[in-house]
């Protein structure tokens, strides 16, 4: 039998937890232990700046526009109407808790009152 055959599985979690730390160390720290100033293409940098808003619209947007895997068919959907409403208070004054109270304010009754 195998070393990792006759492990107990606490041992396996011990190594897959210990192997993830090494990884995250390692590739967080790439930039930190470099002796020289690293120098990253313009393009790179433009990209980093945008990543976390395109990771939020990654996560919401299938909320938003999918129901069970597919396109929403109709507009009387409470989400689409409370991304408007969140989308046109941030236009006005853009900002965190605004549209996100805009949103909910339009989304609340439309979800609970009409059942939309």
């Amino acid at each position: 039998m195998t070393m990792l055959g006759s492990m107990p599985h606490w041992a396996y979690a011990t190594i897959t937890i210990l192997g993830l730390a090494v990884a995250t160390f390692v590739s967080r720290g790439f930039f930190l232990w470099s002796k020289r100033d690293v120098q990253m293409p313009a393009l790179l940098q433009r990209a980093l700046q945008v990543a976390p808003l395109a990771a939020i619209v990654a996560i919401t947007a299938p909320e938003i526009f999918l129901s069970h895997g597919e396109l929403i068919a109709t507009w009387r959907d409470a989400r689409l109407l409370s991304a408007v409403a969140a989308t046109a208070f941030y236009a006005w004054r853009p900002g965190v808790l605004g549209p996100l109270l805009a949103g909910l304010a339009v989304y609340m009754p439309l979800r609970l009152a009409i059942g939309w």
